[in-house]
């Protein structure tokens, strides 16, 4: 039988080649514990410029990407959006759901077509008490995960804006680009207020920025392609 992530989504598509089983959350579990995962999963479609979850809501689903792209932002008091990340086939979300009765802290933009396979919060616990250890296993991946999170605040120590600029295009690069000859290449439109607050910069100040990193050849930007050059990717 076929993978049903590509009966749904068409066997042409560019699917993640993980499945729900093999995410870092799932890790260290037994076959029958992989196959039950696998088997429980609920899969389903949404288009571009579609929400999978909404700020505010309650945190009810957490998922593995398949295929596509998540934009990720937040709504503050005085209605303006920030983009706080950007996930790829192949990332999870919804972690939030394992915590006591939360809402989602941000809203998931499809920024093109996108496959999700996860689980319902009440799916979720039904296999945790048929397979206790899928429980325990998860709580420890967790809590490794925790460090992790100290590489998103490292590049805000570093001592001018380009240079944090061009940490978050090169992260952006090596999650979501591509390898080509010239580089790492970012295919995808990042808007200068995404890129604000990324950084946590001023969009004037990021255009500046921009304009800096251009013409010192850090990033080489033809439309809405950039491209990180080979010398300035080496170590990424």
């Amino acid at each position: 039988m076929g993978c049903l992530c590509e009966e749904i989504f068409g066997r042409d598509a560019e699917l993640s080649s993980l499945c729900i089983g093999n995410l870092w959350v799932f890790q260290n579990l037994r076959p029958e514990e992989y196959g039950a995962l696998a088997q429980r999963a609920v899969r389903k479609v949404h288009e571009q410029g579609g929400s999978i979850f909404i700020q505010g809501d309650p945190a009810e689903t957490m998922f593995l990407i398949k295929a596509g792209r998540v934009k990720l932002t937040k709504s503050m008091e005085d209605g303006t959006e920030i983009t706080l990340d950007i996930r790829k086939a192949g990332d999870f979300l919804g972690e939030n759901m394992l915590s006591e009765e939360i809402d989602y802290p941000v809203t998931a933009w499809c920024m093109e077509k996108t496959l999700i396979c996860g689980f319902t919060k009440v799916s979720f616990e039904r296999i945790v008490l048929d397979y206790p250890n899928i429980g325990l296993q998860v709580i420890r991946n967790l809590s490794s995960r925790i460090a992790s999170l100290t590489d998103r605040v490292g590049s805000m120590s570093l001592s001018t804006l380009e240079d944090r600029l061009h940490s978050v295009l090169a992260n952006v690069a090596r999650d979501h680009g591509s390898r080509s000859p010239s580089g790492l290449v970012i295919q995808f439109p990042l808007t200068h207020e995404d890129l604000s607050f990324l950084v946590g910069a001023h969009r004037v100040s990021i255009t500046r920025a921009m304009k800096n990193l251009r013409e010192s050849g850090r990033i080489i930007q033809r439309g809405r392609t950039l491209t990180l050059p080979v010398e300035m990717s080496q170590n990424l």
